[in-house]
């Protein structure tokens, strides 16, 4: 056998599950040397490299983080001895509350009031399926079945279509949106559009002012365990696969989704009586 290379063992490497997302420019960068060279020192020194003007966080989470999977995947196969590649120092960051219940409340009656069910909708659906908001913004009429009650976020983060389920009442909303196939559901184009109308509402309804990301992802993470949803069971409904971002667990699990659509469900219907 040649050789094998560090771009033979990112290969194999995502061949075995492992995230594609960031080794594209790891690959042009060391691709063609052998994997047993590639030194702690030089992937960090490829991380300032190749994002000179990102924090520390990005070198850690676009270089450092799959580099050292590959590498330690390579380690596995035999290819090479283990490798420990130190995280740069990175500050903790800014902890985001979640948008509760109320919030979320206040905010689609503002939303109502001054005509905007574009607003409305968008919010309600990340902060129900916990998609992100460059999903929301990207999902077209044809990926959504109101009468199996689904939404197909096509290429999301993870390099993977993700199938989302919808509660009853987002559904009638959409509904009333009347997308057809080819239109954005939501009709924006750009996420910061999306969060500058977040912010605008806030204003007006006098509410905190909330990212995209705290009204969506870390809200219904938030929600679904409260709900009484399992923690394996609430990553695979809202497509989390990192175990660093939730609770440090991958899970694969039957019909979450429809689950936890289900346990949204019935807290609204209880709500309305």
């Amino acid at each position: 056998m040649e050789t094998p290379t560090f771009a033979l063992a990112a290969d194999s490497y995502v061949n075995h599950s492992g995230e594609a997302r960031y080794l594209p420019r790891l690959v042009g960068r060391f691709g063609p040397d052998p994997v047993a060279s590639i030194t702690p020192m030089a992937v960090r020194q490829a991380a300032q490299h190749l994002y000179p003007d990102a924090s520390p966080a990005t070198w850690n989470r676009q270089v450092v983080t799959p580099a050292r999977a590959v590498l330690y995947h390579a380690h596995e196969l035999g290819w090479r001895m283990p490798a420990r590649v130190r995280l740069f120092s990175a500050p903790t960051t800014r902890k985001v509350t979640p948008a509760s219940r109320r919030w979320l409340e206040t905010f689609v009656d503002r939303c109502d009031a001054d005509r905007l069910p574009h607003v409305a909708a968008c919010v309600l659906f990340m902060n129900l399926t916990g998609a992100r908001v460059s999903e929301a913004v990207n999902l077209l009429g044809q990926n959504v079945d109101l009468r199996r009650r689904t939404a197909l976020l096509v290429k999301t983060k993870t390099d993977f279509n993700s199938l989302r389920y919808l509660p009853d009442h987002l559904v009638e909303r959409i509904r009333d949106l009347a997308p057809g196939p080819g239109d954005r559901v939501f009709r924006y184009s750009s996420r910061y559009s999306v969060n500058e109308r977040i912010a605008a509402v806030c204003d007006r309804a006098g509410l905190p002012r909330k990212a995209s990301h705290a009204v969506g992802r870390h809200a219904s993470a938030t929600n679904a365990l409260n709900a009484g949803v399992g923690v394996r069971v609430a990553m695979d409904a809202g497509g989390w696969k990192s175990p660093t971002i939730f609770l440090g667990t991958y899970a694969h699990t039957i019909d979450a989704g429809r689950t936890v659509m289900d346990r949204f469900n019935a807290i609204h219907h209880a709500d309305q009586f």
